[in-house]
């Protein structure tokens, strides 16, 4: 049994707009009667989103550096029934971390590899001509062994320019795939974290079919259909597994970032998911084994949570006897304040001592490795979790207990442990996964 066929679409570098191809190209097929199916390499969990809004099915990510050959080859099994699989890389082709994880070091590349998907590589021709495909052919000849299936021209300013830049590529030995004109509308809304969320999209899906009919008119579906390929599936391997039978999840626009492997796992091992939304004032079912707050932009609506009392004396009844559990964003609105951009202090659920702040901004961005100093629901004490931290906020105070023992992706110590009182715990990055088995 063979992987799906399928394609990565990636680039030399973030910012080239592989994104509104990857959208286009997921709605396109799908328009085109295929069953598609989309994944993210790497650990972003904004884009998985806006592929489910592309192609009707459900993103996951795979991860080189954080997954190990089981939880790869399951998440790969997500693909059952699909007629191609299109992923959409990370950052450039071979961007990773200078230290081996599980099975990598977490490269779109390596994805690619592993599945044996050919790169469809998308290159921002801007400012050059010929020139575009000296650097293209580094890219295919910096690993020989990676497949390839050709390049994707974008922000073309004119026909003369193309025609330049594919001699380019011919000479180079490149096939074109096909060719973006420069256009400015094509750009999604960005803020801190990158993408805006897809829930939050003025009109999503008038865009997704805008970018889908761009791609009709300039790229050759049939040549990039014709170039998927796959390689023979792993054996072996498993989702991780629910913390709990009956969850109460947090979904929102304050609180929407899971990986999507993690909630599927939970459910195809018989949990109950139970979404409830704090945004609209919603407690958590009280007939909840554990809560989980995901991350998400809570500063963003930090006024409405400060105000929702339903929803934080729900969750105080729920912490008297079960487990609550927070991810970054969730973790900060349990915490007992968080102060804004503007420096306004709001009053968040007082389950933890953590205050944060978005005033006195500090970037956080990474691979996490984390050896666990007290329990988190579904894991141990002792075990080695995986997970990825990004964030923009500053602890003023975190007089709790540490969780965990927490470093960076090379081993260096990272002073974001996570902390936990009680039945409540939290964490700054998002848990990709605990110990495989």
């Amino acid at each position: 049994m063979s992987n799906a066929p399928g394609i990565m679409i990636s680039a030399p570098c973030s910012g080239t707009g592989k994104t509104t191809v990857m959208l286009g190209l997921l709605r396109a097929l799908a328009e085109d009667g295929m069953r598609v199916q989309p994944f993210k390499s790497g650990p972003d969990y904004i884009d998985p989103a806006f592929h489910l809004a592309a192609a009707g099915r459900a993103s996951f990510n795979l991860d080189t550096w954080a997954m190990g050959e089981g939880l790869l080859n399951a998440i790969a099994a997500q693909a059952e029934g699909a007629q191609i699989c299109v992923a959409e890389g990370s950052m450039g082709l071979y961007d990773g971390v200078a230290t081996r994880g599980q099975s990598g070091f977490g490269t779109s590349a390596e994805t690619a590899l592993r599945m044996g998907w050919p790169v469809v590589l998308v290159v921002d021709v801007s400012g050059q001509a010929q020139s575009a495909a000296a650097a293209a052919l580094g890219f295919r000849m910096y690993n020989p062994d990676l497949p390839f299936a050709g390049v994707i021209l974008n922000r073309v300013a004119s026909p003369r320019h193309e025609r330049l830049t594919a001699m380019g590529m011919e000479k180079a030995g490149l096939k074109v795939l096909g060719a973006l004109p420069r256009r400015g509308d094509l750009t999604l809304p960005e803020r801190h974290l990158g993408l805006i969320q897809a829930v939050e999209h003025p009109d999503l899906e008038a865009a997704i079919a805008g970018y889908a009919t761009f791609l009709r008119e300039h790229v050759d579906l049939g040549a990039i259909k014709a170039a998927a390929r796959g390689r023979p599936a792993g054996q072996g391997g498993a989702l991780p597994p629910p913390p709990a039978q009956r969850i109460a999840l947090a979904q929102d626009a304050a609180f929407s970032f899971t990986y999507p492997h993690l909630v599927e796992g939970w459910r195809a091992a018989g949990a109950e998911v139970l979404p409830f939304s704090p945004l609209a004032d919603e407690a958590p079912d009280p007939s909840a084994d554990l809560v989980w707050l995901p991350g998400g932009y809570p500063e963003l609506h930090a006024g409405r949570l400060a105000t929702a009392d339903n929803f934080r004396s729900g969750l105080r009844r729920h912490a008297e006897t079960r487990p609550v559990h927070g991810e970054c964003g969730g973790y900060m609105a349990l915490g007992a304040a968080l102060i804004d951009a503007d420096g306004q202090r709001h009053a968040m659920a007082g389950l933890l001592g953590l205050v944060t702040s978005y005033e006195k901004r500090k970037f956080h961005l990474g691979y996490r490795q984390a050896d666990l100093l007290a329990h988190l629901p579904g894991q141990r004490p002792g075990a080695r979790l995986r997970g990825h931290e990004y964030h923009y906020s500053t602890i003023l105070e975190q007089p709790d207990a540490p969780l965990a023992r927490v470093a960076d992706a090379d081993g260096n110590p990272v002073p974001e442990t996570g902390s936990h009182r009680g039945t409540v715990s939290g964490t700054f990055f998002h848990l990709i996964t605990g110990e495989e088995t």
